[in-house]
């Protein structure tokens, strides 16, 4: 090693030291908070997570972005095997049944908060954000955060041309769509997530059953998925038709490429999370406006609810003691209406709380953007049964693949719609039964 090197060795250990020192000096205890936010949506996680760094002096939390939703639930687990957990992991909502059946890993968070003597109560939550992240006996286990419902996007001055609405129902969902390709346009409308919203959200808000035992809600034994019955079925035939008409462009996994074609003006009609606000708002170059999911007019149940999605914050076990009072009083304060009220302003998720949504309210929020309540009216529609609270099944990630990879064959003429949701059902129950299987006490 030459001199040069060690010196520079030495220079950069004697930076760390003083590092090190400062913050020790500073007294702050450091509360590491792994989210999966990027892009704006990581902005507005920095601009909170700033805020509570400057109300008080005792502890500093850091933001982590880990990647996408999968990759920061991996590593988060990954960290806890090697005795290194963050203090918080932002996990998404299908990853809530892996988590609940990982109890050693975590600390629930109104024991959390009890212990803390933090005020804290599920009823301080809306009942659909609660509902989702709560045990059997209502308590919640992770902190209800980014929650968002699926809307129906639409460009107002290509509906105008073509003079339709928005379309109420499926049924309708035809005819606006020939007008719409009738008026010039290309596309009459495509979908962000479609396993989560033209499955899940589909089979919540037309009130039927996604699976067995309540969604998994009941129990997580002898589960059997019901995606191959007659509603959805029917539902993967009209996208088939519809894709082959023009009607539905089919964007793939995620929102990565349905939002460019709703925003580029070439779709007229976009269904995704209501949290695509800020990235449509920032897109478009048009007028446009947020309307609720279509509903399937055949069927008595219809609409009923829809559920959150999005993710919640999960407290790890594993850190240091003198860390959780800190986790507390920071998962206090991204609940309280003035957090939550920035939240939904800045981002379109729903704000969590009851204090924030009557905060948006009294502020006038609603009467000025009245796009926003459109998410609250889905999720409070009706109140939930038991098998409309959410979908709570073990490994959803990979049911969600397997419903992607079979409506990629449907659409492009490999299988049947009924053969594509039968193969769905078989290996869909085949990792149910092993979820069960592993987890079994």
């Amino acid at each position: 090693m030459s001199k040069r090197q060690i010196l520079a060795g030495l220079g950069a250990a004697i930076a760390l030291c003083f590092t090190a020192g400062s913050a020790q000096a500073q007294g702050r205890i450091q509360i590491q908070f792994w989210n999966a936010m990027g892009g704006e949506l990581g902005k507005s996680v920095q601009h909170l997570v700033d805020q509570f760094n400057a109300s008080q002096t005792q502890y500093e939390v850091v933001s982590v972005n880990k990647g996408s939703y999968p990759d920061t639930m991996m590593a988060a687990i990954a960290a806890f095997r090697a005795k290194n957990p963050p203090d918080i992991v932002q996990v998404f909502d299908v990853g809530t049944a892996t988590m609940m059946a990982a109890k050693g890993a975590y600390v629930p968070v109104n024991e959390l908060m009890s212990r803390q003597k933090i005020a804290f109560s599920t009823a301080d939550f809306i009942p659909a954000a609660a509902s989702y992240y709560a045990n059997a006996q209502g308590r919640l286990v992770s902190m209800p955060f980014n929650s968002s419902t699926p809307v129906l996007y639409y460009n107002k001055d290509l509906l105008a041309k073509a003079g339709v609405q928005p379309p109420r129902t499926w049924q309708e969902m035809d005819a606006v769509g020939r007008k719409l390709m009738a008026s010039g346009v290309k596309c009459g409308f495509t979908t962000g997530w479609p396993d989560w919203v033209q499955f899940e959200q589909y089979s919540l808000w037309n009130g039927i059953a996604y699976a067995t035992q309540d969604n998994g809600y009941k129990s997580d034994r002898n589960v059997k998925l019901l995606v191959d019955t007659k509603p959805f079925v029917d539902h993967v035939a009209d996208l088939v038709r519809w894709s082959k008409a023009g009607i539905f462009k089919y964007a793939g996994a995620g929102s990565t490429n349905a939002t460019p074609l709703f925003n580029s003006g070439e779709c007229a009609m976009y269904m995704d999370s209501s949290g695509s606000y800020s990235s449509v708002l920032a897109g478009a170059r048009f007028p446009f406006g947020m309307a609720p999911m279509p509903y399937d007019a055949s069927l008595k149940t219809a609409p009923q609810n829809s559920v959150v999605g999005g993710a919640s914050l999960w407290v790890m076990k594993g850190v240091p003691a003198d860390h959780y009072p800190g986790v507390a009083r920071f998962l206090a304060f991204l609940g309280s209406a003035k957090s939550q009220a920035y939240w939904a302003k800045a981002t379109g998720y729903v704000p969590v709380s009851k204090a924030g949504y009557a905060l948006l309210k009294a502020e006038g929020f609603y009467a000025q953007q009245p796009g926003a309540q459109v998410a609250i009216d889905e999720l409070t529609h009706k109140p939930p049964k038991p098998f409309t609270m959410g979908i709570r099944l073990g490994y959803m990630p990979q049911i969600r693949d397997t419903i992607r990879a079979e409506l990629e064959d449907a659409l492009n003429g490999k299988k049947t719609p009924q053969q594509a949701m039968d193969a769905v059902a078989s290996k869909g129950d085949k990792l149910l039964a092993q979820f069960a299987g592993a987890n079994a006490n």
